[in-house]
């Protein structure tokens, strides 16, 4: 029976998204189907790469009677690896994407199991299941997104030289900060909390007042040629005209500004604070929707869950790049593997000078995507040979590989999402 097949998959426009053939979405889909009419004005925001019932991808092959890939799983739930499949009820347990980010992402958080749960019971309308969502991002461009508090000291010099940011928290819990010490981490939190529920809790007027005054500072002094790195003004001016008079402009004050170079990742844990800015990466996740957001968006906003759910340990941005491994045994490989068990990314880099290269084996259903090159894959699980491109995407039902006989002078880039139990 066939249990390797390409997929169509799913996209969604939302408007974030770069918009028709400058977003990485767009140009994969492009690539992987030249039917497509890529439309200049529409943003081309995600790809969804799983069984997700928003976005369930299709199955290119006539002679598999499912349609979708989360029929064929359900009918065939031994394709997901016995592991898997036990552990998470004959359910997928990832999805994987391709985001190509224009403007910033709300500011957001996800809930533990615990969390989530509670929260799916008492306001289903808004969390859509009790699942937890870490996630992992791994650049394919340049991109850059804020995650997890900043070092104390890098919050207390903006607070000390962002005096509308000062004004919004309130001296009494400023000076908390400011006395707390490296020597006791847990004093530091709980002054971290306080400031950061202050700010995200101000009065709309208030912050819309001193938001439009730092602004209007900060554009003077650009203006005049003063260098505003001290308020962070770089950042301010773009966020604020992406999503003017909205408190999350002020949280580029707490959280980390990360910048990732293709290949890097950062990995994002229950309850870290987070928002994409911009650039393209595949994302890897656990299979929920629960988003609790506060802040750079017109979607519901739940402050109180976030400020009272958040982590709020300081690190420096350095520690939110997630390593890669290589692997001992295949070095066109690098695995990034994140502490928690729904899912798992390898990279696979065939170089050049290899025309036979072999997908192989592991115990649990993946979802394979080519990024760059060209081959043709055979597999005795595949119906007949299929033809990869950039942008095709591939499921591997667990146990089985693919040989892939590269046509490409340049190599391939693929990447492969797993569950590795």
């Amino acid at each position: 029976p066939t249990a390797v097949f390409p997929l169509s998959c799913t996209v969604q426009n939302y408007p974030w998204g770069k918009m028709g053939l400058s977003s990485e979405v767009a140009k994969l889909v492009a690539s992987s189907d030249p039917l497509v009419q890529i439309q200049p004005d529409q943003p081309y925001a995600e790809l969804w790469m799983g069984a997700h019932p928003r976005g369930d991808a299709i199955i290119l092959d006539n002679r598999i009677p499912q349609t979708t890939l989360g029929q064929w799983i359900a009918d065939n739930p031994a394709c997901l690896g016995a592991k898997v499949k036990d552990t998470f009820q004959g359910h997928l347990p990832f999805l994987f994407k391709v985001l190509s980010v224009n403007t910033a992402l709300s500011i957001q958080a996800h809930p533990n199991k615990e969390l989530a749960a509670k929260l799916h019971t008492q306001f289903p309308e808004h969390y859509p299941d009790d699942n937890h969502k870490p996630e992992m991002a791994i650049a394919l461009t340049p991109f850059e997104g804020l995650c997890g508090f900043r070092p104390v000291e890098e919050i207390v010099s903006f607070l000390q030289n962002v005096p509308e940011l000062r004004a919004l928290i309130g001296e009494v819990a400023a000076e908390q900060l400011e006395r707390s010490g490296s020597n006791d981490p847990r004093g530091v939190s709980a002054a971290l909390r306080v400031c950061f529920t202050r700010l995200m809790k101000s009065e709309k007027k208030f912050f819309v007042d001193q938001l439009n005054m730092l602004v209007k500072r900060i554009s003077q002094e650009v203006a005049e040629g003063k260098d505003t790195s001290t308020s962070n003004g770089d950042l301010l001016l773009r966020l604020h005209s992406q999503y003017p008079g909205d408190i999350g402009c002020f949280t580029i004050y707490f959280l980390n500004l990360v910048q990732l170079e293709p290949g890097e990742a950062m990995f994002l844990g229950a309850n870290e604070p987070h928002a994409y800015l911009y650039g393209d990466c595949v994302e890897c996740m656990a299979c929920s929707d629960n988003t609790v957001r506060a802040g750079l968006t017109p979607k519901f906003i739940d402050v109180l869950t976030l400020c009272e759910m958040l982590n709020y340990t300081p690190a420096p941005s350095s520690s939110k790049i997630f390593p890669a491994v290589q692997s001992q045994l295949d070095p066109s490989i690098y695995l990034y593997d994140p502490p928690v068990p729904d899912f798992a990314v390898m990279k696979i880099e065939i170089p050049a000078s290899i025309k036979l290269y072999l997908v192989s084996a592991v115990d649990s259903a993946s979802i394979l995507l080519v990024i760059q090159g060209t081959a043709v894959g055979t597999s005795t699980a595949a119906a007949s040979e299929m033809t990869l491109r950039r942008g095709s995407v591939v499921f591997i039902s667990a146990n089985e590989s693919i040989s892939l006989h590269l046509s490409s002078p340049e190599g391939m880039l693929l990447f492969r999402a797993c569950c590795l139990l």
